[in-house]
């Protein structure tokens, strides 16, 4: 049975007329009676009496006509589903981002994506870079943005960098100000709130620390950006944070430089290399590359 026959036997049995269904589906006559013959000869029951020159539905016709009806209005769905996809007026983009990467880029891009394309879910996995990348890999998200160089190899991925961003102290507006502008050495002894586990800015900064021959001391630990940016403003401690992130953070904080070489991240776009990212993930992915920018000079 094939799809253009149920479009012709349709016709047939609306208009009780071959002629004239011939003419609405734009087909010669001979040609869609060869096919309605050829239909009925598969069935094995004839769809049309044709007694005298009037056409009429069989048993059988009647029992075909329901179901080929919804066959093809399951096809014109299926096809209007497509091309609105394809026009991105529907769909669904899997994201994954770091945390602070959420906090500070994301929101103003997925702003204006949204206010292009309002009919595409967005769904947001927030999680460190190790996390992200074995989501790619096992197919869970479309996209995500992570921190290089990745925690662990991970050949099947395409990364391409996005921006540098350079870390700045936070502290509490309310507390003494930090020296201007910071030297890690000079967190020596201070009281740092420190990120989760997992956190690639914990392992940033703790590596920074101990290249310069010390453990930081943490008064806190443990927290999200929200909750660590939170205990900063209760005078808890010191955090090393991105600076789009302190960008955002209020006038109850006081942002800080480091010091020159001072310490930046590295943000790249990640997907799999071996499927391509859906239709909508690809606007979105062109949208984040017109984010990038030039390396800050060290």
């Amino acid at each position: 049975m094939q799809f253009q026959q149920l479009v012709y036997f349709v016709a047939v049995a609306e208009t009780l007329h071959f002629t004239q269904a011939a003419e609405r589906v734009h087909v010669s006559q001979p040609s869609l009676s060869q096919q309605i013959r050829a239909l009925e000869k598969e069935l094995g029951a004839e769809l049309f009496s044709r007694a005298r020159g009037n056409v009429a539905l069989t048993d059988a016709g009647e029992t075909l006509l329901p179901l080929a009806r919804r066959i093809l209005a399951d096809a014109d769905t299926a096809r209007h589903e497509v091309q609105e996809l394809a026009q991105l007026r529907r769909g669904r983009i899997r994201l994954g981002a770091t945390p602070s990467v959420c906090t500070g880029l994301l929101p103003d891009v997925l702003r204006a994506f949204h206010d292009l394309h309002p009919g595409i879910e967005l769904l947001i996995e927030e999680s460190g870079s190790h996390d992200l990348v074995r989501d790619l890999a096992r197919g869970a998200l479309d996209l995500a943005l992570v921190v290089l160089p990745l925690p662990t190899p991970a050949p099947a991925l395409t990364t391409v960098e996005l921006l540098q961003e350079d870390l700045v102290v936070v502290s509490s507006a309310a507390a003494p100000a930090p020296r201007r502008p910071v030297r890690i050495a000079d967190l020596e002894g201070e009281p740092l709130v420190m990120f989760r586990h997992g956190y690639d800015l914990r392992d940033l900064t703790v590596a920074a620390c101990r290249a310069e021959g010390f453990e930081p001391a943490f008064t806190v630990e443990g927290g999200e950006m929200d909750a660590v940016l939170g205990f900063v403003r209760a005078g808890l401690g010191l955090a090393v944070v991105p600076r789009m992130v302190a960008a955002r953070a209020g006038r109850d904080l006081r942002v800080t430089a480091l010091a020159r070489p001072g310490l930046r991240r590295t943000i790249a776009l990640a997907h799999r290399s071996d499927v391509a990212p859906p239709r909508a993930a690809r606007e979105l992915q062109r949208m984040l590359l017109r984010t990038r920018s030039p390396a800050p000079d060290a």
